[in-house]
């Protein structure tokens, strides 16, 4: 696990070629084997491949969704709060285990916060996506990530900021 923390890096130019279908498995098993409050799994994925809605999605913001639109695949990931008061929580911890398995599966990735952002002065992100992909409006869109094959090799290592760790109490600085 450490090495695929290693060396994932957000990823918004892809390859033009489609995810195998045996990839695409693993990741809605990964998607579906996720930790959630109480195991109350809140959520519901949206497996998005078709180009034309991929390039609805990527309109979905006025900024920060546009690398969708050469995706292979977007997972729109979307949250029932009757199901659990923690379900923003549970979906971002969801998020993060797709992001993470398309890494070891050799795809890249990167994350679009919908929930709480704009579409326009008039709409919302969230009812943009709702509308564009038919969601039901118990549902909240809490965020898409576009999956795909890098187009690029970025192997830049984020340097580590060991002064966010603290030991046993906040004023104590990690061994």
């Amino acid at each position: 696990m450490i090495d695929i923390l290693r060396t994932r890096r957000s990823v918004r130019n892809f390859e033009k070629k489609p995810i195998g279908l045996q990839s695409l498995d693993v990741m809605k098993e990964a998607l579906l084997r996720c930790p959630s409050s109480r195991n109350s799994t809140p959520w519901t994925f949206i497996f998005v491949d078709d180009p034309d809605t991929l390039l609805r999605l990527s309109q979905a913001r006025e900024q920060g969704s546009g690398f969708l639109k050469g995706a292979a695949l977007a997972i729109v990931i979307c949250g029932d709060e009757s199901k659990s008061d923690v379900w923003v929580e549970d979906c971002a911890i969801a998020a993060t285990v797709v992001q993470l398995t398309a890494h070891a599966l050799g795809l890249g990735s990167c994350w679009t916060q919908v929930r709480r952002r704009p579409h326009s002065a008039e709409k919302s992100a969230g009812e943009y996506v709702r509308e564009t992909l038919g969601i039901p409006k118990a549902l909240h869109v809490e965020c898409m990530i576009g999956i795909g094959y890098p187009a690029d090799d970025r192997k830049d290592a984020k340097e580590l900021d060991y002064g966010k760790i603290r030991h046993n109490r906040y004023g104590e600085s990690a061994p």
